[in-house]
């Protein structure tokens, strides 16, 4: 079990749904650290520490819009499961969408989750627990993605 807060990429292009979560961390038990990055590219930028993002720390998990500018959450996607270094961390796709064939493209690319955004405060600072409580507290993470590659 974790206690100290956890890195979690939020890949959301609204700033609206940014600030949304962030006050519903804030209610939070304290186990998630948010960086924010705002389009599919700048997602990849980060977490292959390019550019500004060099020296960036590796999150534990990721929160991925699936309407993103420049390059969209199924790309995102298809390039982290692609990419040796970054599949082993969690992605949860966190979308305004409910359609049948973005959750079915979304898992078959290696999506961990697959959840519509909710409605009002009070339950997007629930999924905020559900998330903690699961990801940082009862499930065990890789410590080092890289880690199975290296042996």
């Amino acid at each position: 079990m974790t206690t100290s807060p956890r890195q979690v990429l939020l890949v959301e292009d609204d700033p609206t749904d940014v600030l949304l979560m962030q006050e519903a961390v804030k209610t939070a038990q304290g186990l998630i650290d948010f960086k924010v990055v705002t389009d599919g590219v700048e997602a990849m930028a980060y977490l292959r520490g390019e550019g500004s993002f060099s020296g960036a720390a590796r999150p534990s998990l990721i929160l991925l819009d699936w309407r993103l500018p420049k390059k969209s959450g199924e790309e995102v996607l298809r390039d982290i499961r692609a990419d040796p270094a970054l599949r082993l961390i969690p992605v949860l796709v966190l979308t305004t969408s409910a359609s049948e064939r973005d959750v079915n493209t979304a898992y078959s690319l290696g999506a961990n989750g697959f959840v519509t955004k909710p409605n009002g405060m009070e339950r997007l600072q629930t999924l905020v627990s559900l998330i903690e409580g699961f990801w940082f507290t009862f499930a065990s993470l890789p410590s080092d993605p890289e880690a199975v590659h290296k042996s």
